[in-house]
């Protein structure tokens, strides 16, 4: 099983991520880590990525699931992957994918932000991921106004792993 955790930034996809991988066991590729220097710099700088920007990084982060899929091994991803047709990039020659969304109102999420040290991620990029998201119609929907410990939690009884 796949598993890729999606959301704007701040939701807590790489929290979320970091307690499903210490509770299942299978390793957890946090999307961030493989930007390139000009996407970090330009987010650093508060310019949003465009498709062509996103292209390479989305092709890097579905070979690394293929590559786990094809040895059927289970895999967790956290990545924004806020419009459908990255999702559809990131999916692409994936058998079981299962999306995880997690959610929440703008104000808790820019709170959250304004606490987050040492990540590239300029906080007045926020709005305009608020204003890409197209939500998917296929996700599990967790409400990420509980405690990261409660939301790996929903995630793995919605996944049938608890």
């Amino acid at each position: 099983m796949i598993v890729i955790i999606m959301g704007v930034t701040g939701v807590g996809k790489s929290t979320v991520g970091q307690l499903l991988a210490q509770s299942t066991g299978w390793p957890l590729y946090d999307a961030d880590d493989y930007h390139s220097p000009a996407n970090v710099e330009k987010m650093r700088a508060g310019i949003p990525l465009t498709d062509d920007d996103r292209w390479p990084w989305l092709d890097r982060l579905n070979a690394l699931l293929r590559a786990a899929d094809s040895k059927q091994e289970s895999a967790i991803l956290a990545c924004s992957a806020l419009k459908q047709k990255y999702r559809d990039r990131l999916q692409k020659g994936l058998g079981n994918v299962r999306w995880v969304h997690l959610k929440g109102d703008i104000e808790l999420i820019r709170a959250r932000l304004k606490q987050r040290r040492g990540h590239y991620m300029n906080p007045a990029l926020l709005q305009s991921q608020f204003d890409a998201l197209e939500p998917p119609g296929d996700a599990i929907v967790i409400d990420v106004s509980d405690s990261p410990a409660t939301l790996a939690r929903r995630v793995l009884i919605a996944l049938g792993k608890l």
